[in-house]
């Protein structure tokens, strides 16, 4: 099922096991959190992330009596796969007492967790809800009750520019307004832009995006030097990039599809991975190598040269850069 169904489900009864996966970490998260505020599980759960999976272990919790009428909820958060023999067992064991639960946070590809979804059907007593990338529309709604929450007075339009400036990561997102409460006072969209960008990643990386999509980029390089970030790391940052399409570049030519996971070693949300692959395919093998040589011809020239001719010096390599594009 989807989120809202299980939002509906919710409000009459918590299922005694779930499977949550997909494209939304912040989404597990949350509701693996409702879960333990809840049940009151924080000081009698089990937990298992990463790699301390341990079937005998949460068996044998699943199967002893609670003490005290405590909750016996196990959370187990990682990338690989249960085997489904395993989650048969631990599905009924949660069903077998009233005050069992059994939460599996996948994080590893959605494709690989429709083998799983057999274990968590209504008919065992369970559920399997994938969450998706949310839009804007919907980050912004799960902000707004984040923000409520911790007492934060922020509008709509700031949470919407917050979404935004991270690139439409929640957990990002959720974390800098943990950080903007503190504040005690009214958030705006200026003080995103004078609190969070500075501290954003995703900032240099913003500029090399509109750098290969021959955008202007002279006020967002201006803006990086002014906010801390010094020429030889934005160098370096742009190195790093134009590494990643190429890698992109050359997959595609190969293998007719993208696939961050092979690429990177990691999988990208679906939105960056189809932006990278678009830049990727705009650009000629040609013009690569040719971008190659030019960033080790300035970067050369920017370790030599003093402190008052860097800035100069990076904005001549990002505009020519462009020019081979």
């Amino acid at each position: 099922m989807y989120q809202r169904e299980f939002d509906q489900r919710l409000k009459q009864t918590f299922p005694k096991a779930v499977l949550f996966y997909g494209e939304n970490d912040y989404l597990t998260d949350y509701y693996i959190n409702h879960y333990i505020q809840k049940l009151d599980a924080k000081e009698s759960m089990l937990s298992l992330y990463h790699d301390e999976w341990n079937f005998e272990q949460v068996k044998a919790f699943l199967s002893q009596t609670s003490l005290f009428g405590g909750t016996n909820l196990v959370v187990v958060k990682h990338e690989k796969k249960i085997p489904k023999k395993e989650l048969d067992i631990l599905v009924a064991l949660a069903n077998k007492n009233e005050d069992n639960y059994f939460i599996y946070g996948y994080n590893g590809a959605p494709k690989d967790a429709r083998s799983m979804q057999a274990a968590f059907t209504d008919k065992k007593g369970g559920v399997w809800v994938r969450f998706f990338e949310p839009n804007i529309r919907d980050g912004v709604v799960m902000l707004q009750q984040k923000a409520q929450q911790i007492k934060l007075d922020i509008d709509h339009y700031a949470l919407q520019h917050l979404m935004l400036v991270l690139n439409n990561n929640l957990s990002l997102c959720s974390n800098e307004l943990d950080k903007l409460a503190i504040l005690g006072t009214n958030v705006t969209g200026k003080d995103i832009d004078r609190l969070v960008y500075s501290t954003a990643p995703l900032a240099t990386e913003q500029l090399l995006i509109d750098l290969f999509n021959k955008k202007s980029i002279t006020s967002t390089i201006t803006k990086l030097l002014e906010i801390g970030e010094d020429e030889i790391a934005i160098l370096r940052a742009t190195q790093y990039f134009v590494n990643q399409i190429f890698l992109f570049h050359a997959f595609i030519k190969l293998n007719g599809h993208v696939d961050s996971a092979a690429i990177l070693g990691y999988k990208l949300p679906k939105q960056i991975e189809e932006q990278k692959a678009q830049l990727a395919l705009k650009v000629k093998s040609t013009s690569l190598l040719k971008i190659y040589e030019h960033l080790l011809t300035s970067e050369l020239a920017i370790k030599k040269a003093p402190n008052t001719q860097k800035e100069v010096l990076l904005y001549s390599m990002l505009i020519k850069l462009q020019g081979y594009l």
